[in-house]
């Protein structure tokens, strides 16, 4: 009853998601100063691909405890596709809110057999597994630097990418980039 801590009915005390951030260098450095977990970008970009915005859970007391970056460009098949890449501390679930999962993270099993792909984390290969999420999109779910990474691409098939382009993640908040951005991505108001 006196706690000042955000509450959802079927999940109990959770972090709020904040407003998402337009793509622009003002979001990256807002997010820089309040991430406490990494803000990963592939980067290089795959070749026509812009950033398309930000996002995180969190509030001011804790910081942000997840965060997201928008990317979008030319799936393999025809049209365009979207890509969400989350790090979050365990518990938080807004990777598995993006993914259309009930839990807060990927759920038992998920990791039990080989991994579907591999991304690289700061110049080390970090193993990511297949979730089985909402149909109209690709999960996947990993772990790095004691964090969960997520990956949820836009339409299905665009979930091929991340085993084809070997994307090399690098942390937002470290490096100071000149950033390609696109178009607000409406995904982030999911």
């Amino acid at each position: 009853m006196w706690s000042s801590a955000w509450r959802c009915a079927a999940h109990g005390d959770v972090l709020p998601y904040q407003p998402p951030w337009q793509p622009s260098a003002g979001a990256v450095d807002e997010l820089r100063k309040s991430s406490r977990v990494p803000v990963w970008l592939p980067w290089p970009l795959p070749p026509g691909w812009l950033v398309t915005g930000f996002a995180e859970a969190g509030d001011d007391r804790s910081g942000g405890r997840a965060s997201v970056v928008a990317l979008g460009g030319p799936s393999v098949t025809s049209g365009p596709a979207d890509l969400l890449v989350i790090a979050e501390e365990p518990g938080v679930g807004l990777g598995a809110a993006f993914a259309g999962l009930d839990g807060p993270d990927p759920g038992e099993g998920f990791d039990s057999g080989p991994p579907n792909a591999k991304i690289d984390v700061l110049g080390h290969p970090s193993a990511l597994w297949c979730v089985n999420g909402a149909a109209d999109r690709a999960v996947y779910a990993g772990e790095a630097m004691g964090n969960w990474l997520w990956t949820i691409a836009w339409p299905a098939e665009a979930g091929c990418l991340i085993a084809l382009l070997q994307l090399s993640l690098r942390d937002l908040r470290e490096h100071d980039l000149d950033l390609p951005f696109g178009a607000f991505s409406p995904r982030l108001a999911d």
